[in-house]
């Protein structure tokens, strides 16, 4: 049985992949909803990796690396813990999803994360060669995908990803926006 979307007995629809495929509909169906349910379906998980780095007090950004349905990475914000300025939760899922694949070059992946990438973030993302980037909110101060830089769509490097921003932003934002009200 191919993954997706399915309907249940019941109608109900349910998440058991990659793939969007209504009653009556083979798994070769592309339908408009494709994206959009699964997009907010592991968006939902990068928030909750969000949680866990506000929990330890750093800014609550989550990230997954996922092919085909399988979470290959994930991370969380995590500089001020691990004193590492690099430990964005971009390069902690892009870390993990390379260990487990033993190749630093990961195509064919999709990278979820609750913040727009940054500018270091946006530069390993084109290293690893990640077909999608996903993102919640967006960083009207660094942002590197559109917002302040247009990194990742650049025609000036030899790799460019497919960007989608604004998937669950009002979730994404709202953290961020609680954490620095809190710092305040």
């Amino acid at each position: 049985m191919p993954l997706g979307l399915r309907h249940n007995t019941l109608g109900e629809r349910r998440f058991v992949g990659v793939a969007c495929i209504p009653r009556g509909h083979d798994a070769g169906w592309i339908g408009g909803d494709l994206d959009n349910d699964v997009d907010k379906y592991w968006m939902a998980h990068a928030l909750r990796l969000a949680d866990e780095a506000e929990a330890l007090g750093e800014v609550p950004v989550g990230a997954l690396l996922v092919r085909e349905g399988e979470i290959l990475g994930e991370g969380w914000n995590r500089p001020i813990q691990s004193h590492d300025p690099t430990a964005h939760a971009e390069i902690v899922a892009l870390r993990a999803g390379a260990i487990r694949l033993g190749n630093y070059r990961l195509p064919g992946t999709t990278l979820y994360v609750t913040l727009e990438p940054c500018a270091m973030c946006s530069g390993a993302i084109i290293h690893a060669r990640i077909a999608r980037v996903v993102y919640g909110a967006t960083d009207p101060r660094a942002g590197a995908a559109g917002s302040v830089f247009d990194i990742l769509t650049g025609e000036r490097l030899n790799h460019r990803v497919q960007v989608l921003g604004g998937v669950e932003s009002g979730e994404a934002a709202s953290r961020l926006q609680r954490f620095f009200k809190a710092r305040r």
